[in-house]
């Protein structure tokens, strides 16, 4: 089904804890920020905008063809931040925008293609995606996210322990079960531009809360949630410097 026309918006903030700066980390010889957003670029989006609280980020990217969107700096989270940019932009509330983290270099157009598709297939006001769980260190890791979906592809819950909860299994043997895998969930999120005011207005959840996820805020009040599969391997993000200095050695080996 072809897309209809979608925006992608990069939340870059300089102020990360874990990597002070990171959109203007150094990779391949220029910013970090830069090769997001020539991914995004790549993507067939009618619309890419940065969305920055800081001169530098937006001076790095000013030869590419982006729009730069320069959002306040004490947002709380990214959606927020992506609220804004909704809100300054002036999008009509059914305009599906994909929110594409700053620190994602290598995530594959065709994962971000297929989040899109899955929140213009329904009428939930939230997508995301998923990958089969394969490994048991992955299924036992709290940092590892875990999804179970209903009979539609909608998800139910969002948990750091592992789901559903294979009682024979797990009672004898930490291990993954083969049938049917359990789902890591991957932080690549498209939403009806109409719903990030929403979503950004909606007190926190206990859930969110108990287990430091903030989409089980959507979940908790009611709102659905589609949930695509990933079409293909999706490599990790940059959070930390051993993160940077693993993507400049896949630069240097590709």
């Amino acid at each position: 089904m072809p897309l209809p026309d979608f925006a992608i918006a990069i939340p870059a903030r300089y102020g990360a804890s874990r990597l002070p700066g990171k959109p203007l980390r150094m990779l391949g010889g220029e910013p970090l920020v830069r090769h997001v957003v020539r991914r995004a670029l790549e993507c067939g989006a009618a619309e890419v905008v940065l969305a920055t609280d800081d001169e530098r980020i937006a001076r790095a990217v000013a030869d590419l063809p982006v729009a730069v969107c320069m959002t306040r700096a004490d947002h709380a989270s990214g959606t927020d931040r992506l609220a804004e940019v909704a809100h300054q932009r002036g999008w009509a509330d059914e305009r599906p925008v994909l929110n594409l983290q700053g620190d994602e270099p290598f995530v594959p157009v065709a994962a971000l293609q297929a989040t899109v598709a899955a929140l213009v297939a329904g009428d939930a006001p939230m997508a995301t995606m998923a990958t089969p769980i394969i490994d048991s260190a992955a299924l036992f890791d709290p940092d590892v996210v875990k999804v179970v979906l209903d009979g539609r592809g909608r998800a139910l819950y969002f948990s750091r322990a592992p789901i559903p909860w294979h009682r024979d299994r797990y009672a004898r043997e930490r291990l993954a079960p083969p049938e049917p895998p359990c789902l890591r969930h991957i932080g690549l999120y498209a939403y009806r531009a109409g719903f990030l005011a929403r979503f950004a207005a909606l007190p926190p959840g206990r859930l969110e809360a108990l287990e430091a996820l903030e989409q089980l805020r959507v979940l908790e009040a009611g709102h659905a949630i589609a949930v695509a599969l990933a079409p293909c391997g999706f490599p990790p993000g940059i959070d930390t410097e051993a993160d940077l200095a693993r993507a400049e050695a896949a630069l240097r080996d590709a």
